[in-house]
């Protein structure tokens, strides 16, 4: 079966995410890896993805750690600055693939607050056909349930949707439902993967 439409993850494919390095600026390598192993930092991110409220999550957490107050509510303040800079080479894929009128969604682990400050400084985040957020879903990648989710809601086949990321388990996961998969690893890689299935010219995909 051709491909039909092109999905997106977000963060790492279309933005950069690194809170350790934001961190580092602002504190110290040093004390970013003493905040880093004594505070779960991660799993905090992770129940924002799921549906938790952003800045609830980190006051609480923040609360939880007397002595890391203020480093934790550091998350909230460099939120922005841990998910850049943006990676402008992959908007330009997606905005050559909507000009040839191929569907872009986008499938990314994202909080519902913290989707509406990324699209606020990436007006490409509002350039998707449909944009499956799993903070607003309650539904996580890798879980089943989301790649279902987006068949049933865009009508297409498993097999007629190619899906990239830079997480192997998210890419497995939408493979073993009949996707068609891309690691992501740089934007050329993909663009050359564009190419090859049909979906874009070298020239559209800039190589």
């Amino acid at each position: 079966m051709a491909i039909e439409a092109v999905v997106f993850d977000i963060g790492m494919v279309l933005l950069n995410w690194d809170p350790e390095g934001a961190f580092d600026r602002a504190i110290g390598a040093e004390r970013r890896r003493a905040l880093f192993d004594a505070v779960d930092l991660w799993a905090m991110n992770d129940s924002v993805d799921r549906g938790a409220d952003f800045h609830e999550a980190v006051r609480v957490k923040a609360a939880e750690h007397p002595d890391w107050h203020d480093e934790v509510m550091l998350w909230e303040k460099l939120w922005i600055e841990m998910a850049a800079p943006p990676i402008n080479l992959t908007a330009s894929l997606l905005r050559a693939l909507k000009a040839r009128g191929v569907p872009v969604y986008s499938l990314t682990n994202f909080g519902v607050q913290t989707i509406r400050i990324a699209e606020q400084h990436y007006p490409v985040l509002r350039e998707f056909d449909r944009r499956f957020v799993s903070g607003e879903l309650q539904m996580m990648k890798p879980d089943p349930a989301i790649y279902a989710h987006v068949e049933a809601e865009t009508g297409h086949a498993p097999e007629a949707l190619l899906f990239t990321d830079d997480r192997a388990d998210n890419v497995q996961a939408a493979a073993a439902r009949g996707w068609n998969v891309h690691q992501f690893v740089h934007t050329r890689g993909f663009a050359e993967r564009l190419v090859q299935e049909g979906l874009l010219s070298p020239e559209e995909a800039a190589l």
